[in-house]
């Protein structure tokens, strides 16, 4: 249709992919290398600037591939939960999800056959396929990266800088993908679609007394009651520090944005009222 037509390319010239003529820019082009969404492109190529290469890489990874978490068979559903809490990280989904992969990493190194590699996530409710199809997905990644030449940080996941650059780097592509809680019991209103989700069940967030206000998510989905996934928290100051400024003036008027333009004028009061006067 061409109104999808007019929003991806909106999107691409969001994400600084174009060019003045529509074409793709040079930092589009280096984009367009990864087998990627565009967003998940463009915070790979932020990681190399925040230096957080190596968990960005797995967080791709493990979007990519299908997901890891297990339907639980009936009865078992609290047993699944409580196993998965063994990973879950408070920063967010994003975060839980290298903690799963690098638990399996670690699994996979102690055992001494593939049997054993799949008992490890039937006992944790975890698909055995879709980790290792991550694993797969990563080291190509990791390929392309030394083909065109780009950094690769080394791990330094668990230190408060490293999780602050990983959500710039999340941020620096999924800018588009932010919601807020606007009542406080998990209702979040998507800044972009002005339609409300709630957490998917496989959410670390789901069912616990900390729901986040802020959240930048991976995907949104419809046919499964209106839910986002792979959510984790931000907070508004990075969100207008990172977000381009065209961007955020053409969202739809929201208390969002009005409360994301006080953060604004709070951060540098002296360039707003110069706008205003322009």
């Amino acid at each position: 249709a061409p109104e999808s037509l007019m929003q991806a390319l909106e999107d691409l010239d969001y994400l600084a992919a174009l060019d003045n003529d529509g074409n793709l820019s040079e930092f589009g082009i280096i984009m367009s290398e990864f087998p990627l969404d565009p967003q998940l492109s463009k915070s790979i190529l932020a990681s190399c600037e925040f230096e957080c290469v190596d968990e960005m890489l797995t967080i791709a990874a493990m979007v990519t591939a299908p997901n890891c978490f297990l339907h639980a068979p009936p009865g078992t559903e609290e047993i699944a939960v409580t196993c998965w809490r063994k990973f879950s990280h408070p920063a967010g989904d994003h975060f839980t999800l290298i903690n799963v992969f690098n638990a399996f990493k670690e699994a996979s190194a102690n055992s001494t056959s593939q049997c054993n590699n799949e008992k490890w996530c039937r006992d944790y409710f975890l698909s055995c396929s879709a980790l290792r199809m991550a694993e797969i997905i990563r080291a190509e990644l990791v390929e392309i990266m030394k083909r065109i030449e780009l950094p690769i940080s080394e791990p330094d996941f668990g230190s408060k800088e490293n999780i602050l650059s990983i959500k710039k780097s999340l941020l620096s592509g999924y800018f588009m993908h932010i919601a807020r809680d606007v009542d406080g019991s998990g209702n979040y209103l998507m800044l972009t679609h002005r339609q409300v989700a709630q957490l998917h069940p496989f959410s670390s967030y789901y069912n616990t007394r900390r729901i986040p206000e802020w959240v930048i998510f991976h995907e949104f989905s419809i046919s499964e009651d209106n839910s986002i996934r792979v959510v984790s928290e931000i907070s508004p100051d990075l969100f207008v520090e990172l977000v381009p400024q065209y961007y955020f003036s053409n969202l739809p008027p929201s208390e969002s944005k009005d409360i994301l333009q006080e953060v604004i004028n709070h951060l540098s009061p002296v360039s707003t009222m110069e706008e205003e006067q322009k």
